[in-house]
């Protein structure tokens, strides 16, 4: 390691408060892995939770390793934050996953690392290599053949098992630990002959893990603030979204919890983040703003719904500084919106926009919309367009200089939703639909912003992916759309099979290995509802 290298890691680490330094004497090493960039990856609660449970255990020693750059653009080597450590110094590697696109980053992050990529090709020499998080929960098959086992659900409920596990039988055989691991509730060993489906895990009561910033830097997207989960899970059931399904049921933290963990977190910042997929429908919600207002602490909120809209959430936040505010109508027309199971009209939309323009230093409301959503077509986009325009008047009138911006996210189908079965657009259709927006609005001073929409497709394969484009990931050689192709075609694989066709509900689906505790008929349901 160079010495810039050695001077940046250094300081790195002086920047951060709550890191936690242990002796690797008689402990079992293991590396926590987000593959994405530090900078990204301390804003992770789900990072966060699990380094400080990990490390609350004495014979374990947790340690964070990053996928970042170096100053020439490179990949850096994949060290841990905390000693420098390359991976084969730990004896479990884990990686935490929560988005497709980073699976590209788990390969090159085990070939970087000087570790077997598949896991057929390890054995007790080697690191035993584990996975988790919400893609994982949602579908493993396309990173199954690199794992030795996966995680189906929360960390909280699987980890007191798990750990015992792998600090007593380590060191044995890499068959026999296999063996034992398959044992363990949520634990889906794919090397390994198991009872299917495995079923998802998840903690029942959330005050027994309180979930919030562990090690606090200024050097992430979220580095101002301390962030603390609220609640997990979502009771609104939208039909395109893995929430309601993968961290169901809705639970919330009880409010003497929360303000413990807030009257904690001012010791460390002002601003408190208020984490969770619609924090708002807390049942205590004016209560926990009343005592964070005691405790004189400003706060961002992570999620906020159109209906209901709080403008005592809306207040706290204007006057915690915040200058944008984020709505999400999904789409512009009533009949989309009642596909997607997105209970808001569009007199909801326009009220909301009144509360927004009443709070002063708002100065910037940001929308997000989906293209390419089930049954949508051109007229829907022009409804998308009237949409936008009615809020920018409902603004204007109410206060002058308010910039609203669209940010566009084409429909991807997901694993374990009721649209798991729907096709993805086509990427000339999406497109082409994208451009009628651009060519509307940008001339009245909006300007729609989008995901790729290319790479959007490539997250359209892996969420509804199987084992064999894990041979496709091997294969990539450049991280890029032309070397993803070629390695698809490489392996003999075919993009539109996942993309474009719709599958029968009689079909067995790639991640049938997991049951996520929704009944049985119920997704096929709330496709008819949808889509007739």
């Amino acid at each position: 390691m160079s010495r810039s290298s050695i001077e940046d890691a250094k300081l790195r680490l002086s920047h951060e408060t709550g890191t936690i330094i242990k002796d690797w004497g008689g402990r079992l090493p293991i590396a926590l892995i987000y593959p994405n960039s530090y900078y990204i990856g301390m804003s992770s609660l789900g990072i966060q939770a699990i380094y400080s449970i990990i490390n609350s255990y004495p014979n374990a020693v947790c340690e964070r390793v990053f996928w970042d750059k170096t100053d020439k653009g490179k990949p850096a080597p994949p060290l841990s934050v905390e000693s420098r450590r390359p991976l084969t110094d730990f004896a479990v590697i884990a990686f935490s996953i929560s988005y497709e696109l980073d699976y590209f980053n788990v390969v090159q992050i085990l070939k970087a690392g000087g570790i077997p990529l598949y896991a057929k090709d390890r054995n007790e020499t080697h690191p035993l290599i584990i996975a988790g998080g919400p893609c994982i929960t949602a579908n493993p098959m396309p990173l199954a053949p690199f794992f030795d086992c996966l995680c189906i659900g929360e960390a909280e409920p699987i980890l007191p098992s798990l750990l015992p596990v792998l600090s007593e039988d380590i060191s044995e055989k890499r068959d026999n630990l296999l063996n034992a691991l398959a044992k363990l509730p949520g634990i889906y060993v794919p090397q390994v002959s198991q009872t299917y489906p495995i079923t998802r895990q998840y903690a029942t009561k959330l005050d027994d893990f309180p979930v919030h910033s562990v090690v606090l830097t200024p050097d992430t997207e979220l580095g101002d603030l301390y962030l603390i989960e609220v609640e997990r899970g979502c009771s609104w059931g939208c039909r395109f979204c893995m929430v309601s399904t993968h961290f169901s049921p809705m639970r919330y933290r009880s409010l003497d919890s929360l303000i413990a963990q807030s009257r904690e977190g001012l010791k460390f910042r002002k601003r408190l983040g208020l984490v969770g997929p619609a924090v708002p429908d807390h049942p205590k919600f004016e209560e926990l703003l009343a005592g964070l207002q005691g405790l004189g602490a400003d706060l961002s909120i992570a999620s906020l719904r159109i209906k209901p809209l709080p403008t005592i959430a809306l207040q706290e936040m204007a006057k915690g500084g915040a200058r944008t505010i984020a709505l999400a109508p999904e789409a512009g027309c009533q009949r989309l919106r009642q596909v997607i199971k997105k209970n808001i009209s569009e007199d909801d939309i326009l009220k909301a926009m009144s509360k927004v323009a009443e709070q002063p230093g708002i100065d910037q409301l940001k929308l997000y919309f989906m293209i390419g959503l089930p049954s949508e077509t051109d007229e829907d986009i022009e409804e998308m367009v009237r949409l936008t325009l009615e809020c920018k008047a409902v603004l204007d009138r109410k206060r002058a200089g308010i910039r609203i911006t669209l940010s566009i996210a084409p429909f991807v189908p997901k694993a374990g939703t009721p649209f798991q079965w729907l096709p993805m657009e086509q990427l000339t259709t999406l497109q082409r639909r994208f451009n009628l927006l651009k060519r509307a609005l940008i001339p009245k001073g909006i300007t729609p912003k989008a995901e790729s929409l290319a790479w959007s497709q490539v997250q359209g394969i892996l969420a509804r992916g199987d084992s064999r484009l894990a041979e496709a990931l091997a294969e990539t050689e450049e991280v890029s759309l032309s070397g993803w192709q070629k390695a698809l075609d490489k392996c003999g694989l075919d993009a539109d099979s996942y993309l474009y066709r719709k599958w029968g509900t009689d079909e067995e689906l790639p991640w049938a290995v997991v049951d996520s505790g929704i009944k049985p008929g119920q997704l096929e349901g709330e496709l008819g509802r949808a889509v007739g």
